[in-house]
């Protein structure tokens, strides 16, 4: 099976870091949970909001797929989603849980990483300069 249009548009507007068209891959009522067990972003300028903290912090940003599974509506991607800042990549493994609404828009991802391993790289990153 292949990606579905929204998954795809969705990492496209990742990729691209910009935080408005990721909300537009979302259904208005929308749900992003980042970094499960921290509080979800509900509604697109909620969604907006999250990803502009995310995607500005960073020169760059590739999320790159490691494995996909697909049922019905809901779609499982094993990530390693990667950041750069001042031209210095840090990576964190990630699992994404994706919800469709039938419309063709996402009605939730959830996503679960270590955000104490999150940390400690990009400590690490600050210190080695």
């Amino acid at each position: 099976m292949t990606m579905p249009a929204a998954v795809e548009s969705f990492l496209a507007a990742v990729h691209a870091r910009d935080a408005a068209a990721v909300a537009a891959c979302f259904t208005p009522d929308g749900v992003y949970h980042f970094a499960v067990p921290q509080e979800p972003a509900r509604g697109r300028e909620a969604i907006a909001g999250t990803f502009a903290k995310i995607l500005e912090a960073s020169d760059r940003v590739q999320w790159d797929i490691v494995t996909s599974t697909f049922d019905g509506d809901r779609i499982w991607l094993e990530r390693v989603d990667r950041f750069w800042f001042s031209g210095r990549e840090v990576a964190i493994e990630c699992v994404g849980v994706v919800e469709l609404d039938g419309s063709g828009l996402i009605a939730a991802v959830r996503d679960y990483c270590d955000m104490a391993t999150w940390r400690a790289r990009r400590e690490s990153l600050a210190s080695s300069h």
